[in-house]
């Protein structure tokens, strides 16, 4: 059997590599490999070959890892919570000392004496210091970390679709969709169970972040309550007043939307520290099995909490109680944040380029031949780091069995690379930090699976000019693309990262990208107003509002628009085109 080395440009990749017991690729009649192992979510068993690293080996259908891996990498993030507008995840958190809250009022300059709503961003408060000329804005800073519980989605939205089924469970220990408005018992609840574990608010976002705060007058001092001008706002009106009636609304409306744009994407909003240590996910099967059964045959986006069992509701708050009851902190110090983000910015650009080399419809032979080149270096860039050297290639006349076994140790240590080395830390690990690690070996197995599939095929196609093999005739270039299209198409698909979703073209100095929001764009509820739903969104009453807002009546969009969120253009000036 004919075979090639690997030259000797690859050796740029041996430092790295010198960690790690290096070995040439077994190939059919050698003997003496020796293997790397990677480390399973079974408290660091290896496992063996013929059962982990074949290339054919795709995940589970119930498989949830890549779920996980991409709602934590979401967290705190506008865009991706938005687009997911479902939380499955619920996580202590700290505020920082010295951080701002702020707090809009209409008619009053006194400070709250009972659980009310707080902003991150004073456009945000200031959206609802509504009247005619003026309002007041009371801003607050932490004298110390405030103890906070984040629900992850689009938790703030007062739809029964599935924003809150987390806070449900904690507030009341079952979903009560039908609830969505009653704003004033949710807070009164949620800070009522959490007073015995110190807890001082509750961290959700609508059109940006808010803080639920339990007391106004601990662990916060004031910095300033001031009487601010404003334009008239039309919400402030009787029906059949339209928004559309005064443009100083619409942009108080936008502005707010602006502010909250500003944390779509990675790190999302920082001034909230989270502690991954204690992340609770429903996503995991071990915790709440019955949703297992409940997603099945769904499109995420219509995965919610709803029909989860009582068993499994019971088994949450144990451990919801149990994390926000540790007094020290636990854990094996590994940072999850910066390890799924490195991960993530590893491989999504090169991903989303090689799909872009793939996306061609010309049946020109040597255009194809010249695009499909393109694409084989993009994904031998990927594997680059876990080609050992020296590596035998098989000739292209072997059996598939063979022609593909000889990829199996790039494979391995690619899906291996960044977690074999804390391993080690299983045993300092909180279960959440297990479930982390399973998450994040799912989804690198998973992209290297496919990379290094696709990479090894394209290296027996005759693609690779680092890699020439034997070819007994010229390869089909048309077959290869097609497999390749079909292979990164479902990876991506699997992945399905927020970071892939984006305004195409990029756009302009005037406009924003946007995706359809609560409550500009939510389906508007039927019938008579909710209990409390003169305050729109949470308030307890007219004098105080910090999240609440009358019912507006922003303009219809189509339903579509809601169900799939898509990224649109929107003007920063108006018209703005929500």
């Amino acid at each position: 059997m004919y075979c090639q080395s690997f030259v000797g440009a690859l050796s740029l990749g041996l430092a790295a590599l010198a960690l790690h017991d290096q070995f040439p690729i077994k190939t059919t009649g050698e003997t003496g490999a020796r293997p790397l192992y990677g480390i399973n979510s079974n408290l660091g068993q290896p496992y063996s070959n013929s059962e982990q690293w074949r290339l054919d080996e795709y995940p589970s259908e119930n498989a949830t890892g890549n779920l996980i891996f991409d709602t934590v990498h979401s967290l705190l993030q506008h865009w991706p919570n938005t687009r997911y507008r479902h939380g499955h995840n619920i996580v202590p958190g700290t505020i920082p000392i010295g951080t701002l809250l702020y707090h809009g009022t209409n008619g009053s300059r006194t400070i709250p004496s009972e659980p009310e709503w707080t902003a991150m961003d004073p456009e945000h408060s200031i959206y609802f210091s509504r009247g005619n000329g003026s309002g007041w804005l009371l801003t607050l800073a932490a004298t110390r970390d405030l103890k906070v519980l984040y629900f992850d989605g689009s938790s703030a939205a007062k739809v029964s679709e599935g924003t809150m089924d987390t806070q449900d469970i904690v507030a009341w220990g079952e979903l009560q969709p039908e609830r969505a408005f009653d704003e004033k018992d949710r807070i009164d609840d949620l800070c009522t169970w959490g007073k015995e574990f110190g807890i001082d608010g509750f961290t959700r976002m609508e059109m940006d972040f808010e803080i639920m705060l339990c007391n106004f007058t601990v662990g916060v001092e004031v910095v300033s309550f001031v009487h601010i001008t404003l334009p008239r706002d039309d919400r402030s009106l009787s029906p059949p007043t339209s928004l559309r009636a005064d443009p100083n609304t619409w942009i108080r409306t936008f502005e707010v939307m602006h502010s909250g744009s500003w944390y779509n994407r990675y790190p999302g909003d920082s001034r909230i520290v989270l502690d991954l240590t204690g992340l609770i996910s429903l996503y995991d099967t071990a915790l709440a099995p019955s949703l297992i059964s409940v997603r099945a045959g769904l499109e995420r986006l219509e995965h919610r909490v709803l029909g989860i069992s009582s068993d499994d509701i019971s088994r949450v708050m144990r451990r919801v109680t149990e994390i926000v009851s540790r007094a020290d902190p636990a854990g094996s110090g590994t940072d999850w944040k910066t390890l799924i983000h490195v991960i993530v910015n590893r491989y999504a650009d090169r991903l989303e380029l090689t799909k872009y080399l793939l996306n061609i419809t010309s049946s020109d032979p040597q255009e194809l031949l010249e695009r499909a080149k393109l694409a084989q270096i993009q994904l031998r860039v990927m594997v680059t780091p876990y080609l050992l050297h020296p590596t035998v290639v098989p000739s292209a006349g072997t059996s598939d069995v063979d022609a593909s076994q000889w990829a199996f140790p790039i494979f391995r240590l690619c899906a291996t690379t960044h977690t074999s080395h804390i391993t080690s830390l299983v045993p300092l690990m909180t279960s959440s930090e297990r479930l982390l690690l399973k998450a994040v070996e799912d989804t690198t197995r998973e992209i290297c699976r496919v990379t290094t599939k696709m990479w090894a095929d394209g290296v027996m196609g005759g693609l690779d000019s680092l890699i020439p093999v034997e070819r007994n005739g010229e390869s089909d270039v048309t077959q290869i693309m097609n497999d390749w299209r079909k292979d990164l198409n479902n990876l991506v698909s699997w992945l399905d990262w927020s970071v892939w979703i984006k305004c195409r073209p990029a756009c302009g100095p005037e406009e924003m990208c946007y995706l359809s929001t609560w409550p500009i764009n939510a389906p508007r509820p039927e019938g008579p107003p909710p209990r409390d739903s003169q305050n729109f969104t949470n308030a307890p009453d007219a004098q105080h509002v910090a999240d609440p807002v009358g019912r507006p009546q922003y303009p219809t969009i189509p339903a579509e628009d809601w169900s799939l969120p898509q990224p649109k253009c929107i003007r920063r000036l108006q018209p703005y085109g929500f």
